[in-house]
């Protein structure tokens, strides 16, 4: 008779605490998944933070009872709201990827995954410019130097659009189109690579077109540095830098 070996299936289990170089990986992994370069980095910071408390904290399971003592940590710092709810969603998505490359077990991620946000109740939280103080802002500037046109139609926009840093950064002549009789930046690329219009009010247009004007930008992107001789980089530094005309 043939004896049977009774050889045990070797069962490969999921961790539940999370070391250092875990949590690196699965970071690693959130942010690779991200395209947009500021999703990239909020996720990022975000689950810096975390790390940084989940470390200093005994170290318990990764688990949605530590997500929940995460939260209460959050709201004990009086964050608004849409902060806690931002650093809880890289949370779960930093278990989500800790369970997918195999660090994680799946019955965790998946509590973690049902731990509910913060209820918004409408009132919005922080520092916010009133009317009166927008205006002294986008004033700001001296009308009377190159710079200061620069600097005002920049922060035109940053108010009355609402642009975001990289947004203003990339806009180009290209973007501004004229619709029914108004003004409108065209075909935007922004956050998560998503394409808007957005209407210009004339007023930020005849500060836009006064910097434009000043500066003799004829094509490529709006703003640019200005020397200290009060010049902008334009297509001349361009073909003296060797790079690409307008």
């Amino acid at each position: 008779m043939k004896t049977k070996s009774n050889r045990k299936a070797k069962r490969s289990h999921a961790k539940t605490i999370l070391r250092l170089p875990d949590l690196e990986i699965a970071k690693t992994a959130v942010i690779n998944s991200l395209s947009c370069p500021d999703a990239q980095r909020g996720y990022r910071h975000a689950i810096d933070e975390f790390v940084d408390w989940y470390c200093s904290e005994p170290r318990l399971s990764f688990s949605k009872t530590v997500v929940i003592r995460y939260r209460m940590n959050l709201e004990s710092r009086h964050l608004a709201p849409g902060t806690i709810n931002l650093r809880l969603g890289a949370v779960r998505r930093l278990a989500y990827e800790a369970a997918d490359c195999g660090l994680l077990s799946a019955d965790l991620a998946a509590g973690i995954r049902r731990v509910k946000g913060v209820k918004k109740l409408g009132v919005r939280l922080g520092n916010w410019l009133t009317p009166e103080q927008g205006n002294a802002l986008w004033q700001a500037p001296n009308p009377e130097r190159l710079r200061g046109k620069r600097d005002r139609a920049l922060l035109a926009l940053l108010l009355a659009c609402g642009l975001r840093r990289h947004e203003i950064a990339e806009l180009t002549l290209d973007h501004f189109q004229k619709r029914e009789e108004h003004w409108a930046i065209v075909d935007l690329v922004g956050k998560g690579g998503h394409i808007r219009t957005i209407p210009v009010p004339d007023w930020v247009y005849r500060l836009s077109n006064d910097w434009m004007s000043a500066a003799g930008i004829q094509c490529g992107r709006l703003f640019r540095k200005v020397s200290s001789a009060g010049k902008p980089w334009g297509p001349q530094s361009h073909r003296k830098a060797g790079l690409a005309r307008c």
